[in-house]
């Protein structure tokens, strides 16, 4: 009997799905027009959304130069996405990744509660520069 109720117990873990909020950097071909970076951007985008998951936070970084070159090429266009899903779709996410050939490196990290804070709070100082220059603009 003992056994069957921690059999149970397992099944109702397994179940259940963790959900954590994760930030993504991925770096692009810079041999892109600015219109397929965008529908790449986009087509992650979608994924995301369509599984699931709630984007909390998009930055394009733009073209950039790496510290070394990757597949030969010296710069590339960087893009940072902060979103909340499962464990499960992230891995999915990095494998759909892999398989396009316009990415040529990612990196995804599961943010703790203080990192989740410090993105917040550099988000809220990055909105009360924009409203202080738009004051000094009028």
């Amino acid at each position: 009997m003992l056994k069957r109720i921690i059999e149970n117990h397992y099944k109702h873990i397994k179940q259940i799905k963790m959900v954590r909020q994760y930030e993504t950097v991925f770096i692009m071909t810079p041999v892109l027009s600015d219109e397929q970076m965008k529908e790449t951007v986009s087509k992650f985008q979608d994924y995301l959304k369509n599984k699931g998951a709630e984007i909390v936070y998009e930055d394009h970084w733009g073209l950039r130069k790496m510290a070394y070159p990757i597949q030969k090429k010296s710069t590339g266009f960087y893009h940072l996405i902060e979103f909340k899903a499962d464990t499960q779709l992230v891995k999915d996410l990095e494998l759909e990744m892999k398989r396009d050939e316009k990415v040529i490196r990612f990196l995804t990290v599961a943010l703790d509660k203080h990192a989740v804070a410090y993105n917040e709070k550099k988000r809220r100082e990055k909105e009360a520069v924009k409203e202080t220059e738009g004051e000094k603009e009028n």
